[in-house]
């Protein structure tokens, strides 16, 4: 054999140029591949917010009250893309968890304002550390993780913007 190097391929580039690709393969489906990297993302965080006692959803509800203290459930909701139905249990127990407390807004009687304990506040630099365990895990760049995000951000923009009935 001459001097050439052969190259290797996996099986991703098993497929010639010039085969078409069907777009309802499930290796082709944009969604599919944001799902599984959801769920990648909820298992990565599992043994990492595990031993802090939160689960995911706790955990976004928490990064959201880290960004601004006494929310309402709807200000919450609408940051998380979640209903009051989901969002209310996640609530009901980081209040047993003693992380936030729920008392009604003095102006709006009918109105409950979330607000971090000192234990939820202090929880925040743990949570940080955990972060940065994840970060590692994607290759230690936050560039990249940086564009990736603003990319899903723009897709989930257009699609909220086409699902107007």
């Amino acid at each position: 054999m001459s001097g050439r190097v052969r190259p290797t391929y996996d099986q991703s580039m098993s497929r010639k140029p010039a085969d078409p690709i069907d777009p309802l393969a499930l290796d082709a489906q944009l969604c599919f591949a944001v799902y599984a990297a959801a769920h990648a993302f909820t298992a990565a965080y599992k043994p990492v917010l595990e031993p802090l006692g939160l689960t995911y959803p706790q955990y976004l509800v928490l990064i959201v009250l880290w960004g601004g203290d006494g929310l309402s459930v709807r200000e919450i909701g609408e940051k998380l893309h979640l209903d009051s139905g989901t969002l209310t249990p996640i609530l009901k127990r980081l209040e047993r968890g003693g992380l936030i407390r729920r008392p009604r807004d003095p102006d709006n009687e009918r109105r409950l304002k979330v607000e971090l304990t000192p234990e939820g506040r202090a929880l925040r630099e743990r949570v940080g550390e955990a972060r940065a365990k994840l970060v590692c895990a994607l290759g230690g760049d936050e560039a990249p993780i940086a564009r990736l995000r603003a990319e899903l951000m723009t897709v989930t923009q257009q699609l909220r913007g086409t699902d107007r009935r």
